[in-house]
């Protein structure tokens, strides 16, 4: 079979999936091991909230994955880099004193090169996103684009119950088995350089090498000149759009609940119930949140597209707001009776997430819709950096405020931000098109 005929099957899956491993393993897993290793919560939010840091500011370096190389060339050195990452992280996790893990007292700074190691991952991360989206316009014709978006998104949150899912009831196994976080850690992390490995191999042989995809600096210098003099006139449009200011502080704040909920969730549920957590296994937590969580959450988001494109964004945002809010109470019941029943949390669970998946459907219509116009594509992209940007900030003070008030009164907080939500969302009802999103579907893509 010639490469150029390769069938999208055949790699469609495998980049999407390669997409969302390390998105997951830098922004969720890591949340739970630096919890499970004993590191206290305020440390451990304000590194892990850090490392969304490069899909914040990936707009501005996207331009050179244009000009320079290949979109397939980015795509596999990317996945490289990720490779050797993972491999040198089974090596850097350090061996804290049990004594000290299981006071919750152990510094951070015996983590720094993994966090390092979780910084160059998450840059090389954010450069693949930009590449393997570029490439999948490229590689495609327009309707096979249509038709492939459900694949895409189903193995980008298979990827998800891959990472949260499978990997952590791996970790859970493991330490149960041996009494040995450190190990348990370690050995997932192997796992995980396995297989992403392998899947990188296979990219060498199974991406096409579409005639388009070409470098725009063979153009000449010219071609790279007219690309950043476009690239400036990106930012100026966006920043001087009608309403900007409105749909900047919407992005930031529509959020704002689960910003503060996502980032303690899996420290809450490990953490014993003298310390006001649940006192879950890994294991059980790699099921409730990273199984049964992540498949509520995919369904909601199917039917929130599903609802929004059958009466519109403007119809459907106050729909949305309110399973965006009233669902987190289930943790403020969960923090005050701390039920032993596996049911009674995953019912719970389940609940919070789907009603985040459904609630978070509006948000994206609302960026879509905001970037509408000639720079379609590039003020997506920024829309997204402040996308990232809503859960870096507060996720960087979420594990401080738990420590100081407790996980009871965090919750209740969790629930006072909802009016920021609320407020928001009524002064952006007024500016949205009551047609727009109507009676068509839209790809709605989840990155928490």
């Amino acid at each position: 079979m010639k490469n150029n005929k390769i069938s999208p099957w055949a790699w469609v899956p495998t980049l999407y999936f390669a997409q969302g491993i390390p998105y997951f393993i830098v922004n969720n897993i890591s949340v739970l091991m630096f919890a499970k290793m004993g590191v206290p919560n305020g440390e451990m939010a304000l590194f892990t909230s850090l490392l969304y840091l490069p899909w914040t500011i990936k707009p501005f370096w996207s331009p050179f994955v244009d000009i320079i190389k290949t979109k397939r060339w980015w795509i596999i050195a990317m996945q490289i880099v990720m490779s050797i990452a993972f491999i040198l992280l089974t090596l850097s996790i350090p061996h804290p004193n049990e004594a000290i893990m299981s006071a919750g007292q152990t510094p951070i700074s015996l983590f720094t090169i993994t966090l390092m190691l979780f910084i160059i991952t998450a840059f090389a991360s954010a450069t693949h996103d930009i590449a393997a989206d570029g490439f999948y316009m490229l590689a495609l014709t327009q309707s096979n684009q249509a038709a492939f978006v459900g694949i895409r998104s189903t193995f980008y949150r298979l990827a998800s119950i891959f990472g949260q899912g499978v990997l952590v009831a791996i970790a859970g196994a493991i330490e149960l088995k041996y009494n040995d976080i450190p190990l348990s850690w370690t050995i997932t992390l192997l796992v995980t350089a396995v297989i992403f490995s392998g899947v990188t191999f296979y990219h060498l042989f199974a991406l096409p090498k579409p005639a388009s995809d070409k470098p725009i600096l063979t153009a000449g210098a010219s071609s790279a000149k007219e690309i950043f003099k476009e690239f400036g006139r990106t930012f100026k449009t966006y920043f001087t759009k009608s309403g900007v200011v409105l749909a900047i502080v919407f992005m930031l704040l529509y959020r704002l609940p689960e910003a503060f909920l996502i980032k303690m969730c899996m420290p809450f549920l490990v953490a014993s119930k003298e310390t006001g957590g649940l006192g879950l296994s890994t294991a059980e937590v790699g099921i409730v949140y990273g199984t049964i969580g992540v498949i509520f959450l995919t369904i909601g988001g199917i039917l929130g597209g599903l609802f929004a494109s059958r009466i519109g964004l403007k119809k459907s945002i106050w729909w949305m707001a309110a399973c965006m809010t009233l669902p987190c109470l289930t943790f403020v019941f969960l923090a005050i009776w701390q039920p032993d029943s596996l049911f009674a949390i995953s019912t719970a669970i389940a609940i919070e997430q789907f009603g985040y998946g459904f609630g978070f459907t509006a948000y994206m219509l609302y960026m879509m819709y905001f970037s509408e116009g000639e720079f379609k594509t590039s003020h997506y992209a920024i829309c997204t950096a402040f996308m990232a940007l809503s859960m870096m900030i507060p996720g960087m003070f979420a594990g401080y405020i738990q420590e100081a008030i407790g996980y009871i009164n965090f919750f209740w907080l969790v629930m006072v931000c909802c009016i920021a939500t609320v407020v928001v969302t009524i002064f952006a009802d007024r500016k949205i098109d009551s047609n727009y999103g109507r009676k068509r579907t839209e790809e709605v893509e989840t990155k928490e």
